[in-house]
């Protein structure tokens, strides 16, 4: 075993018992990215310089004899649209191609408590819009299990840098899978935390009402040390709680595990569904109980959520006009050409089209027809959770409904594209914490198993993700 194949915890331990020192990890890592990223392009940035630094302050603090956080010296990676203040972040996007943060988001401040060293900041879909990491302005992020294949997204870089052991755990954001669809597609454990678990200050907005901060790791134990270094209330954030439901006392036997019906459809991989059938039949051999459930609300998520999503961007991505900061179009010479040419050029196909329709969705005479009817189709999709949790513990479905697909095959078409979206909108739309197991591989490539819980019962998840005995 080298020192990019430890976990958080293994790591803890050989900087205890001084087997090895923070320098040399952080330095192990930096040249594993310096080796593979030419070629997986996980990362839009490196802070080498910094990353060292903060290395040799754990380093300091283990000489003398202080007391070492579970994530002081552990080298991780940021995703390209949370704030570390000092360095760009860039969202992806040439708007904001030499934006340096000006503050620290939230989540950073914790993980700087916890002493961790940040090795840098990870590719993405433009504002984190897509499913694949084809978006990012600066270049697709590929699989490290297989290079022709895409991350999925739009936590592209994050798992790919944790899949490829360029960081031990990593952060992305999650607004309608980003941060399962790349875990099940790389081969990694992504946490989406329940909508307010942890605070969204410092996070570049993309649809306010369903983004949300998790983490990225190789196992359960790292996933719930980071989430646990990273939730909880933020004064900074109205939308954030502090609720922790424990999971005391848990047994096999006494759960009940809900299957969603709708969640089996046609056009689902026969491999992948084979794989997940499989991974829910070795809870049932554990001793818990199978039910059928109903999300009959289900075949209208994707609608939904592409109705709801792209009016909250419309009033989000507004600011960047070319006016305060980020890319201006110089050869404009009236302010409205500043306006249409600086979005114009600033922002990425993708982009602009959500705009657009969400534009056309919040204006006058469509803002009922549109916007408010798919509020109120939200409200009964979260109500078809409600009902499913009365008779289930969890609920268990797949992550995606197919394997890593090739880079290029579905990006000129935005529908295809879309539903990859369909088993993991619904529960960001409901606000619900769901993790995204690695259970299989077919054809080398690795499929997720969705395991998601009632509102703030992340440890809970966790906790049974846990059994399935991937640590």
């Amino acid at each position: 075993m080298t020192l990019r194949d430890l976990t958080i915890n293994q790591a803890h331990q050989g900087l205890l018992d001084k087997e090895f020192s923070a320098v040399e990890l952080c330095r192990s890592y930096l040249e594993n990215i310096k080796e593979k990223d030419k070629d997986i392009f996980a990362f839009l940035s490196v802070d080498k310089e910094q990353a060292i630094k903060q290395a040799e302050q754990v380093d300091e603090t283990i000489k003398g004899g202080g007391r070492l956080p579970f994530l002081a010296g552990i080298p991780c990676a940021i995703k390209d649209n949370i704030l570390v203040e000092g360095l760009k972040c860039t969202a992806a996007s040439r708007m904001l191609e030499n934006y340096i943060a000006p503050y620290q988001a939230t989540v950073i401040k914790k993980l700087k408590k916890e002493k961790a060293v940040i090795l840098g900041k990870t590719n993405l879909d433009e504002f984190a819009m897509g499913a694949s990491g084809e978006n990012s302005a600066f270049g697709p992020t590929k699989n490290p299990c297989d290079l022709t294949r895409v991350t999925g997204g739009s936590s592209s870089g994050s798992a790919a840098a944790v899949a490829a052991d360029m960081a031990i755990f990593s952060l992305g954001s999650d607004t309608a899978g980003s941060i399962r669809y790349p875990a099940s597609f790389c081969g990694v454990v992504g946490l989406k935390p329940t909508y307010g678990s942890v605070s969204r200050f410092g996070l570049i907005s993309m649809a306010s009402s369903l983004d949300q901060i998790g983490p990225l790791a190789k196992n359960i134990n790292d996933c719930k040390i980071v989430f646990d270094a990273i939730r909880g209330k933020d004064e900074m954030d109205s939308t954030s709680v502090d609720i922790r439901r424990e999971s005391k006392d848990f047994k096999i036997k006494d759960l009940k595990i809900g299957v969603p019906k709708e969640y089996f459809i046609k056009g689902v991989d026969k491999e992948v569904e084979r794989i997940i059938k499989e991974a829910i039949g070795k809870y049932e051999a554990m001793g818990a109980k199978i039910i059928e459930v109903s999300l009959p609300h289900t075949e209208y998520a994707v609608a939904t959520y592409y109705l709801i999503m792209p009016c909250e961007i419309s009033a989000n991505l507004a600011r960047y006009d070319g006016i305060k900061y980020g890319y201006r179009n110089k050869e404009a010479d009236n302010l409205m050409q500043v306006y249409l040419h600086s979005r114009g050029k600033g922002l990425g196909d993708e982009v602009r089209r959500r705009i657009i329709l969400g534009t056309y969705a919040l204006s006058s005479g469509y803002y009922d027809a549109y916007y408010l009817r798919a509020q109120k189709v939200r409200t009964l999709i979260r109500q078809d959770f409600e009902k499913a949790f009365k008779k289930a513990d969890v609920l268990m479905t797949p992550v995606a409904p197919s394997p890593a697909f090739k880079i290029g095959e579905k990006i000129e078409d935005p529908l295809k594209m879309y539903l990859c979206d369909v088993f993991t909108g619904p529960v960001s739309l409901a606000g619900l914490p769901a993790v995204s197991l690695p259970v299989g591989k077919t054809d080398n490539l690795p499929v997720g198993l969705q395991i998601i819980g009632q509102p703030f019962e992340e440890d809970k998840i966790l906790e049974i993700s846990k059994l399935y005995g991937n640590d």
